[in-house]
């Protein structure tokens, strides 16, 4: 060790690769036994963390994210255009809602981002360092150069890094080199070359760990790391997720409709031989008044309280509008440990193969484990940790030298180490899965058989240890795994979650099916499953899903079973493909090395904070507790945002383009206009205002059972069929106003003013639900309030002092008594047509859900390395 305060030089890869291990140290001024806790706190406090980019929030970032709406940029036009052309009110009246829009989305969404950017600092990704000696786990940002390292299968390299002893080591490398094959690596140095894959005796940040491990000096942190240095020029913008798409394809919908109903209305009010100004004014108005001004903010606030709601049930969902993507999940797929069961991993006995306890079996083990016998230290291994738990451990493996060490992999399904012990003489150890461990056994004890079965019977994970002497081995093949004496087992216990029956029965009522794929035995998983009550179409072992001959019966059998054991990381993706490529969306939890692929794949994938590092950054969802009640509240939480945005979308479409109908018609047969182009603002201001709160209302617990998704052509139906009826009231308010109370222009302009905002603002407590409104389905008190009090203040303005100003009259008590009446009808006409609406299927808000093209997946690929801590 070193205690030097001398400043590591900066060195290029080249340099490092072509120089001796020996040379690297010295310049790093570092040794192979590490740096010291003290050494490691002043580099960092002089260069820094080892970071490439922090989950920062910014708010200029955030802003001009809210600008990028076409409704904003229609009511901006707009405004500009009044404010030309005379009308200040009309611009005031727009300012006001374009402050209103996008100042509570600016306000919602940081609020949002700086809650999520809490929950990232509690997420972490951990390193194996060595520190004064001892080999100890930090948090990968804070890693300087000359620290030593130990690198295991199924991790993220954290930093840029030579490598002083090698076992077996390969690196995919594709996220520099976009080669998807693994990179053998080896200490040797290398001649200087150009390119970053000739580099064998270096391993960089952000590659992944596939094969093998291996001890190595960290040369370069942060952005000065190759990844670093492309990371930080890249462009940072994230792919649209499915809800933002259906956002953008519904404004193109708003600004389709709006400017036909502009042309259409300008035009005719020119024929007409109307004021040029007034029409065009009057023309912007209807343009304006069609679209909900303020969906954004609708959304943002209804992200935004997601986002409170989800952040304490712990879950951290990597983008905000990814919350209603989990909401869409019908399939999840799951392992098993940690999920179901507590996932605190324990030895409880090592016996041979009869069944009778015995100490070999263990020391057996220990030998065979991720943690050198001389030097000791930490363990990735959850099993590993385990077996170095027990207090005898370190007496048990003293005097024996480790030779050479063959890591675990998911096609050997084992590990083998080659030790010598103080006599000199070498034994090879294999320890992994009892059905591939007993196939490299020679002869294989009656009772090994019968031991096994009683031991999966009772649910408990098992691992094999066989042996044999090895005197000419100076490293490990595949080959010399051959031969074996079964020497026993090492038994260990995950029991059953108490929680995880509730769990699974609140994954049941959203309607999603459970599917379980797991590297355990078949009889262990079944057993588990069995005593937490959840139902099993059948099992289905790796093994068996190998030799199906073509994808149709691969998708059979995905469909017909329910436990998926001994499965390949392979298959899991394979798996996963298949049941998208049915219609279904798939969700998938997975902790390991062997599930990023499925990660990949799923159309969200979640992990959890204690997984590996390729783990997390494959997932969308980290969990913060590994627990199926939490990603139950997240599911249910994006289906109740996404059925409360719906809400807002149905109503405002529907009564906006009602009005705007029975405006465009009046403007065509009256000799003055029906509203004044303020007042049609004013009345959406108002309108849109009472809505906000619908972020709070109440979901109707059928809405939660199955996922919906954006679907213009159904809004275009059913604001096709909403809208007209409102129509049909406006012109019974003309009727009444010219006909029976012989309004003047002032007159008329006031009452179908008062009507339009009372019937289009009361309308929400009809569509808000499918059932019958306040008798079955009852509105949040907030939003009862709100929309009951702009109906008010409507009526209010109308004999204020603010009256003239905005070009009302108070209207008769005649008017008030008949509004009564239309508005009681209509809210029963709007339940009848809703009740044959809703009646057909095909009518349903939610479409089959289409997967994601390629393209797409590549970039949300990269969006999720983005949050890397490292």
């Amino acid at each position: 060790m070193r205690e030097s305060p001398a400043v590591p030089p900066a060195l290029t890869a080249n340099e490092v690769a072509a120089a001796p291990i020996d040379e690297v140290l010295n310049r790093l001024d570092s040794s192979a036994a590490g740096l010291s806790g003290t050494e490691a706190a002043a580099r960092l406090q002089r260069y820094g963390a080892n970071v490439v980019r922090t989950h920062r929030v910014h708010a200029l970032a955030i802003l001009a994210r809210q600008l990028r709406n076409a409704v904003l940029i229609l009511l901006a036009v707009t405004a500009v255009v009044s404010f030309f052309l005379g009308d200040s009110m009309q611009a005031l009246i727009i300012g006001v809602i374009l402050l209103a829009s996008t100042g509570l989305s600016f306000f919602n969404e940081y609020r949002a981002e700086n809650a999520a950017a809490r929950l990232h600092a509690g997420v972490h990704h951990n390193a194996v360092v060595r520190r004064d000696g001892e080999f100890v786990t930090v948090d990968v940002t804070q890693l300087v150069q000359g620290d030593v390292i130990r690198l295991s299968l199924g991790e993220a390299v954290p930093a840029d890094v030579r490598l002083i002893d090698v076992s077996g080591l390969e690196c995919d490398e594709s996220i520099l080199t976009g080669e998807s094959t693994g990179e053998e690596k080896s200490p040797q140095p290398v001649p200087a070359a150009s390119a970053l894959a000739d580099l064998t005796d270096l391993a960089f940040m952000g590659t992944i760990v596939s094969a093998g491990q291996a001890t190595a000096v960290v040369y370069a942190t942060g952005r000065e790391a190759e990844f670093g240095r492309i990371a930080a020029g890249l462009d940072t913008r994230q792919p649209e997720t499915d809800f933002q798409v259906g956002l953008r394809q519904f404004s193109y919908l708003l600004l389709q409709v709006a400017i036909a109903l502009m042309v259409v209305i300008l035009a005719s009010n020119l024929l007409l031989h109307k004021p040029v100004i007034d029409s065009v004014l009057f023309s912007l108005a209807i343009a304006v008044g069609i679209t909900p001004q303020l969906l954004p903010a609708v959304v943002s606030t209804s992200l935004a309280t997601g986002s409170r709601q989800l952040a304490k049930a712990k879950v951290l969902v990597k983008r905000l509008v990814c919350i209603e993507d989990l909401g869409d999940i019908d399939i999840l797929i799951t392992d098993k440990t940690g999920t179901l069961t507590d996932g605190r991993i324990r030895l409880v006995e090592t016996i041979d193969a009869a069944g009778t306890p015995t100490e070999s079996v263990l020391r057996l083990g220990l030998l065979a484990t991720d943690v050198d016998p001389e030097s000791g230290g930490a363990s990735a291994n959850a099993l590993d940790a385990a077996l170095w738990e027990s207090p005898q451990s370190a007496q048990l493996v003293g005097g024996v030298r480790r030779i050479a060490m063959s890591p675990f992999d998911h096609q050997r399904r084992a590990t083998s180490a080659l030790v010598e012990g103080h006599d000199g003489n070498r034994l090879l150890i294999v320890k992994g899965a009892p059905e591939h461990v007993l196939t490299r056994c020679g002869a294989t004890p009656a009772a090994a058989q019968d031991t096994l079965t009683a031991l999966f019977a009772a649910g408990r994970r098992v691992v094999a240890v066989a042996s044999r002497a090895a005197d000419e081995l100076t490293g490990i093949t595949a080959d010399d795994e051959s031969a074996l004496a079964l020497a026993g087992f090492l038994v260990f216990a995950d029991e059953p979650k108490a929680a995880a029956r509730q769990s699974l029965a609140a994954l049941a009522g959203l309607g999603i099916e459970l599917k379980i794929a797991t590297g355990d035995n078949p009889r262990v998983a079944e057993k588990v499953c069995r005593e937490l009550g959840l139902a099993s179409k059948g099992t289905v072992t790796g093994a068996e899903l190998e030799v199906l001959a073509n994808d149709d019966e691969f998708a059979d059998a995905a469909r017909r079973h329910t436990i998926f054991a001994r499965i390949s990381p392979e298959q899991k993706a394979r798996l996963i493909a298949t049941l998208r490529r049915s219609g279904r969306s798939v969700g998938f939890l997975g902790d390991g090395v062997n599930d990023a692929l499925a990660l990949h794949a799923a159309d969200v994938g979640i992990s959890v904070d204690s997984a590996t590092d390729v783990a997390k950054d494959a997932a969308d969802v980290l969990l913060l507790e590994k627990d199926l009640g939490v990603l139950a509240t997240g599911v249910a939480e994006g289906r109740r945002i996404f059925a409360n945005t719906i809400k807002y979308v149905l109503m405002g479409t529907s009564s906006n383009f009602g009005n705007m109908f029975s405006a465009a018609a009046a403007s065509a047969l009256l000799p003055f206009l029906p509203m004044l182009p303020s007042q049609i603002l004013l009345n959406n201001l108002l309108y849109d205002s009472s809505q906000l709160p619908i972020a709070t209302d109440r979901v109707d617990e059928e809405q939660l059972h199955a996922p919906s998704h954006w679907n213009v052509a159904f809004i275009r139906r059913f604001m096709m069929i909403f809208g007209p009826i409102s129509s049909l009231f406006d012109f019974m308010t003309f009727g009444l106003m010219l006909g029976v109370l012989d309004a003047g222009a002032v007159e008329f302009r006031t009452g179908w003013f008062v009507e339009s905002l009372a019937t289009q603002t009361l309308i929400i407590f009809a569509i808000r639900t499918r059932k019958v409104p306040f008798f079955r389905s009852r509105p949040s008190g907030l939003l009862t309030a709100t929309t009951l009090t702009v109906v008010a203040l409507g009526v209010v303005l109308t004999v204020s002092p603010l009256a003239a100003p905005l070009g009302f009259t108070t209207l008769p008590w005649q008017f008030f008594a008949a509004l009564g009446g239309f508005v009681a009808v209509y809210l029963v006409l709007v339940e009848l047509a809703k009740s044959m609406f809703y009646a057909e299927p095909m009518r349903l808000a939610g479409q089959p859900h289409r997967t994601r093209g390629r393209a797409h997946r590549i970039r949300r690929r990269a969006a999720r390395f983005h949050h890397h801590r490292v």
